[in-house]
């Protein structure tokens, strides 16, 4: 056979083509879907393309009245043109069902509404702002007549909503397939045992959980440094506490992948973790005896921060105020953290250390007095594929867009170096921040699961689309 052959001269030109691209490609076909790396990789595209749609306020009403938001937002214009005291309003809780189909959201002011998303974007490329106040941009709009703080969607029934507010012991849970103003069941704390009396904060609920694996079963933090678990064919009260050991709010709760490590991050800066998994007190057997389950570890963030030289080198890191804990949907080791000074990161749970930050300048470098800001709990939210976090700003108005891939590769990897980027190939590759611009200072953000929109929830009570430019289409 060899007879046969002709021997090739050598070459020192480059052959055309690239095996590993070629792998690549065949790989996608394979499978039948993108690596997060190319996800990751187009990732800049993306967030150059997001501009703010349209703003949709929230102009409803109750009868011949306007519902309390609106009536809010009304004379707050008023009261801030002759300095009086301002009235409580601002979208303060916001969620997409799993597919994306409908939206929920309430606001201080006690508004609970559903919107149909399909419906909200079509309307933003459609007619003017004056002809969308005819109400037809929600479904359900219901007046609870207290502050709510946070609302959920029951991950194994997609007809409930459950609200909840850090001034009130009840939990509302809603049907959206009834016409009706009314909850269809209502759950109560009930007293704990380790409760102290004479406490002059509100014992009312901050966030609330369901179960991935059972629609009966759902937890909620409160004001007190506790979590009750409810599992809804007992009744309503709560079968399962755990607590802290301190009298500290957790403003936000997350359950893992699996259902078995509950993480909740404190007003103190620290990230508790309880393990629901085995014994007497676990996730699977509940019953109305177990009043307490110990405490699997807790995490000062100040702490964690302490060992980043080179952020400890340029600030002083003092313990902070956590708003907000989310779990990436794309990377499931990887719990981004956000705090009352507007810095945002991501907690390794693997290993448990930070692995990316985000430190935007203080307010008061741009004259801004943020103050107020404190005052409201900030809620970031994951894009579904390419773990890009969309977060409040802390002063301005607008949203920052955050790569928090994990990969040195991100920009706001801690062991990201910007000279060793440039130097290499992947230079063309390497993702950074981008702040969007949006016309009204933003509380809370939700990533719509399938197509990368987001709403945007005001502190003025309206939703904001934000999503591909049209005109780059």
């Amino acid at each position: 056979m060899e007879r046969y052959t002709v021997p090739l001269s050598p070459s020192h030109e480059t052959p055309k083509g690239h095996l590993s691209s070629l792998w690549h490609q065949t790989t996608t076909e394979l499978n039948g879907r993108f690596s997060s790396s190319y996800y990751h990789g187009v990732s800049r595209l993306l967030l150059d393309s997001y501009v703010e749609a349209r703003a949709f306020g929230h102009h409803y009403h109750m009868g011949d009245e306007c519902c309390p938001t609106h009536l809010a937002r009304i004379t707050n214009a008023g009261n801030q043109a002759v300095q009086l005291p301002l009235k409580r309003e601002g979208i303060s809780g916001l969620e997409f069902d799993t597919k994306g189909i409908y939206l929920a959201s309430v606001t201080k002011s006690g508004c609970l509404t559903v919107h149909d998303f399909e419906t909200l974007y079509c309307m933003s490329y459609g007619p003017s702002e004056s002809v969308l106040e005819d109400e037809r941009k929600q479904l359900i709009h219901i007046s609870t007549s207290q502050h709510l703080e946070v609302v959920r969607w029951n991950i194994m029934n997609q007809d409930e909503v459950a609200c909840a507010s850090r001034q009130s012991d009840k939990l509302l849970i809603f049907d959206i397939g009834y016409i009706s103003s009314e909850p269809i069941e209502v759950l109560e704390k009930g007293r704990s045992k380790f409760s102290l009396t004479g406490c002059n904060i509100y014992d009312g609920l901050s966030d609330i959980t369901f179960s991935k694996s059972d629609k009966f079963r759902l937890l909620a933090s409160d004001t007190r440094g506790f979590v009750r678990m409810w599992d809804r064919r007992l009744g309503s009260l709560p079968c399962l506490e755990l607590t802290t050991n301190l009298q500290s709010p957790i403003n936000s709760i997350q359950l893992d992948i699996e259902d078995r490590i509950l993480f909740g991050a404190s007003e103190h800066g620290v990230i508790y973790t309880w393990d629901l998994r085995g014994g007497r007190a676990s996730f699977a057997f509940q019953s109305h005896n177990q009043v307490h389950h110990p405490l699997l570890t807790s995490m000062k963030i100040a702490a964690m921060l302490e060992k980043i030289t080179s952020l400890k080198a340029q600030t002083t890191i003092l313990p902070k105020e956590i708003h907000s804990i989310n779990f990436n949907p794309s990377c499931p080791y990887q719990l981004a953290f956000h705090l009352d000074d507007g810095w945002s990161g991501v907690l390794n749970t693997n290993d448990l250390n930070v692995t990316h930050m985000h430190c935007p300048p203080p307010a008061w470098l741009d004259g801004v007095d943020s103050t107020s800001s404190f005052l409201d709990m900030r809620k970031p939210s994951w894009l579904s594929l390419c773990s890009i976090y969309a977060a409040p700003s802390h002063s301005g108005n607008g949203i920052h867009l955050l790569d928090f891939y994990p990969d040195t590769r991100s920009g706001c990897h801690v062991e990201y170096n910007y000279h060793e980027t440039t130097l290499s190939k992947e230079s063309s590759r390497a993702i950074h921040s981008k702040f969007i611009h949006l016309s009204e200072p933003v509380a809370v953000c939700a990533a719509h699961p399938l197509n990368g929109a987001i709403i945007a929830g005001s502190k003025q009570s309206s939703l904001l689309l934000v999503s591909q430019d049209a005109g780059r289409g």
